[in-house]
C-alpha cells in the first residue's frame, strides 16, 4: 500500500469542503478556485482509491470513507497545530493570532524534512533516508526554520542537535502523520481489502505468555495485516511510542506510570519465583532462608526494572546486603543458559518458564514471595485511537489474559 502524506494544504481543502458541503463555498475561504479544489479532491480520492464525497442537489456529504478521512485529517492536523504552538512558544513578542496564521504556510515537504533530521541527526544522511538531494532537504528545512523564526538546528562537531522546539514539532507530526496512515488502513478495511501492519512493543513478560497464541490466531483471521514485534528495552519502546512508531507496548507495566500521556490496561499478573536448573543444590530444600539465597550467584534484569526492584527490596528490606558479582541482563535466552549452565538463581516469573519447567530444564526453588506479583498489559497513547484491526487484536489479547486466568 502507498502511504505518501498528501500535501497539507489537500487536506485542509478537504476538512473545508465538508465542513462547507459545498466547493463553491469553500474556495474562497482557501484562496483556491474552484476547478483547483476540485482537482485536489480527486488527488486524494485517486490515492485512496475511494471516493471522499456523494454529490447532491443541496451540498456534498462524506462518503463513509470521507467520514474516515475527516477523523484522521482533523486529528492530524490538530497534532501539528499543537507541535507548532509548542515549537512557537519561545518566539518573542508574538500574538497568537499571528502564530495562527502561520500554522496553513507549513508544508509536508518541510515536515518531513525536520522528522528526517531529528531522527537522523545529519542532513547527509538524513537525505539519504527521504530519498531527496542534501540541497532540498536543506532548503525545505530551512525554510521552516524560517517561516517559525525559531531555531530548529544547532551544528555540532558530530552533526545536527535539534533544539526543543524542533523535537516538541517532529514529535507532533510524527503522531500526525500516524494519523493519515491510520486513514489509510481504515479505509482499505471499509473496502473490504484489509491490509496494513500493526506494530507492537514487546517486552520479556509478554514474548513467553499470552502473545505468541495471539499473533498466531490473529494471523489466522486477518492473514494481509503485517505484524511488526519491536523487541528493545522499555525506555527505548516507550519513546518510540509517545513519538507514533508503535501501536502499543505488551509487557510488564509501570507503577506509577512514566509519562501523563499514556495509558496502561492489566491484563495478568502472575507471581515471581525463584529459579535455579535441575539439580541446583536448593532444588529441595528446606525452610530455605535469605542469608542463604544471598550467597549464590545471581543473573537479574538492568537496574531500574520492575523486577529487579523486587530483587533489590527482597534483601534490603529485611537488612540483608543485595548479592554482589550480579549479572544483569534482559535476554531471557541468556538467563536460561546461565543458569543451565551453573548454581545461578534468577527472580523471575513463573509464567516465563513454563516451557523449561515442562522440559525438566529449570526448577522454581522452594522460597515463598509474598506480594511479588507482576502486573502484564498494555500500554498506550492516552489520546491513541485504534482502527477496528487493532481493535480486534487487543480484544484477542484481552480474552487470552481472561483464558489464563481461569487457569
Amino acid at each position: 500500500m502507498d502511504l505518501t502524506i498528501p500535501n497539507l494544504r489537500h487536506l485542509r481543502v478537504f476538512l473545508e469542503v465538508a465542513a462547507c458541503k459545498s466547493i463553491s463555498q469553500a474556495a474562497p475561504r482557501v484562496f483556491l478556485s474552484q476547478p483547483a479544489i476540485t482537482q485536489a479532491i480527486a488527488k486524494l480520492e485517486q490515492l485512496l482509491q475511494a471516493e471522499l464525497f456523494e454529490r447532491h442537489s443541496d451540498g456534498m456529504y462524506p462518503t463513509p470513507a470521507g467520514s474516515v478521512w475527516h477523523n484522521r485529517i482533523r486529528r492530524c492536523l490538530d497534532y501539528i497545530e499543537q507541535g507548532a504552538m509548542e515549537a512557537l512558544k519561545n518566539r518573542s513578542s508574538r500574538s497568537h493570532s499571528v502564530q495562527t496564521s502561520l500554522l496553513p504556510l507549513l508544508t509536508t515537504t518541510q515536515l518531513k524534512a525536520l522528522v528526517a533530521v531529528s531522527e537522523a541527526e545529519n542532513f547527509s544522511i538524513a537525505s539519504r533516508n527521504l530519498g531527496v538531494s542534501q540541497s532540498s532537504l536543506h532548503r525545505a528545512a530551512r525554510e521552516l526554520e524560517q517561516l517559525l523564526e525559531v531555531p530548529l538546528f544547532e551544528k555540532t562537531s558530530t552533526g545536527i542537535n535539534t533544539t526543543k522546539a524542533a523535537k516538541a514539532l517532529a514529535r507532533a507530526t510524527k503522531l500526525g502523520f500516524s494519523e493519515i496512515h491510520q486513514g489509510y488502513y481504515e479505509i482499505s478495511a471499509l473496502q473490504s481489502r484489509e491490509v496494513g501492519k500493526i506494530v507492537l512493543g514487546s517486552m520479556p513478560l509478554a514474548r513467553t505468555s499470552i502473545l505468541p497464541s495471539v499473533i498466531s490466531e490473529f494471523a489466522k483471521q486477518h492473514p494481509k495485516v503485517g505484524l511488526n514485534i519491536v523487541d528493545a528495552p522499555y525506555t527505548d519502546l516507550l519513546n518510540h511510542l509517545r513519538h507514533g512508531d508503535l501501536d502499543f507496548l505488551i509487557g510488564a507495566l509501570r507503577f506509577p506510570p512514566p509519562t501523563d500521556d499514556i495509558l496502561q490496561e492489566e491484563l495478568i499478573a502472575p507471581p515471581l519465583a525463584i529459579v535455579g536448573r535441575r539439580g541446583h543444590p536448593l532444588e529441595y530444600a528446606r525452610q530455605l532462608d535469605l542469608e542463604t539465597l544471598a550467597t549464590y550467584p545471581w543473573v537479574v534484569p538492568r537496574a531500574g526494572a520492575p523486577t529487579r526492584v523486587f530483587f533489590d527490596t527482597l534483601f534490603t528490606d529485611r537488612g540483608i546486603p543485595t548479592p554482589s558479582g550480579l549479572v544483569e541482563t534482559s535476554s531471557q535466552i541468556l538467563i536460561r543458559e546461565l543458569l543451565l549452565g551453573s548454581d545461578r538463581l534468577t527472580l523471575i516469573s513463573s509464567h516465563q518458564i513454563e516451557h523449561e519447567r515442562a522440559l525438566g530444564l529449570l526448577r522454581v526453588i522452594p522460597f515463598a514471595l509474598s506480594h511479588t506479583r507482576r502486573p502484564i498489559g498494555i500500554t498506550m497513547r492516552r489520546n491513541w485511537q485504534a482502527t477496528p484491526t487493532q481493535k480486534a487484536f487487543l480484544d484477542m489479547l484481552r480474552n487470552a489474559a481472561q483464558q489464563y486466568d481461569d487457569l
